[in-house]
């Protein structure tokens, strides 16, 4: 069994015991449920760097990330630094994340945020929305494509958007359908870890031009920013560089102001 097929396991478990502990329709009594949703693919389109920070504590890959900058501080950094959102992390085995994190960045910050987790059932998308997401993502590898048209309509109902990530061209052709805003292409195997930009470059042509593509993972230099717009590239997704600081938010300034220059 592979990392990837472990942590769908686990979260498989982990569904259906909040299930019994809390009914998918008290998310609708939530203060955020109906809050106004931001969107970031709106963002990407105006903006001059395309950078998506992100919160991560830690991976299967690195252990230990960062253990001691609170979310809400992060979150103001990025959104002080520029970003264009904020991915969040809220899967707690693997990646050492919470939901708490998720309602923390939203209490702190303005700009759009994406909850990346693990989805495999409704009950987290409406589970995300009532946590303060403006964005889901959606996982081809791990979705059946009736899965992701029923999730997206769903999360477009809630007025949220999609960002669909692949790691080959056989999952784009496979999971893509008309309606979703933003597709990411992974550059690291999930079943591996392997990372390669040239995963982004390859992949990037076979993307809708009406979509915006977003580079994902192992970029650390403005320079492999430069070269992926080369490719088609509106979004960058950045974590382990920024959250390696000991101050993400400004390593985070830095990175755009360099890029931006």
């Amino acid at each position: 069994m592979d990392i990837l097929q472990k942590i769908v396991l686990q979260k498989t478990r982990e569904i259906a015991l909040k299930k019994t502990l809390f009914p998918q329709d008290q998310f609708e009594r939530s203060p955020l449920f109906g809050s106004p949703v931001k969107s970031l693919s709106a963002a990407l389109k105006n903006s001059k760097s395309g950078i998506i920070s992100e919160f991560k504590r830690r991976s299967p890959s690195l252990p230990r990330i960062n253990q001691h900058s609170p979310v809400d501080q992060v979150a103001k950094g990025y959104e002080r630094a520029g970003a264009c959102g904020m991915s969040v992390l809220t899967n707690t085995h693997f990646f050492g994340g919470s939901l708490e994190d998720l309602v923390m960045a939203r209490a702190a910050t303005r700009f759009p945020l994406l909850r990346k987790e693990f989805i495999i059932d409704e009950y987290q998308i409406l589970e995300a929305r009532a946590h303060g997401a403006d964005v889901i993502l959606l996982i081809a590898s791990i979705l059946e494509p009736e899965q992701v048209r029923d999730f997206t309509r769903l999360a477009h109902s809630l007025g949220m958007e999609i960002l669909l990530e692949v790691h080959d061209e056989e999952e784009l052709d496979r999971a893509f359908i008309p309606g979703i805003q933003m597709v990411g292409v992974n550059n690291r195997n999930l079943k591996t870890f392997e990372v390669s930009l040239e995963n982004s470059k390859r992949i990037g042509p076979n993307i809708p031009d009406e979509v915006v593509k977003v580079s994902e993972s192992g970029i650390s230099r403005t320079e492999a920013i430069k070269d992926l717009r080369e490719h088609g590239f509106r979004g960058f997704l950045i974590g382990e560089h920024f959250m390696t600081s000991q101050d993400p938010g400004a390593r985070a300034a830095e990175f755009i102001k360099t890029l931006e220059s």
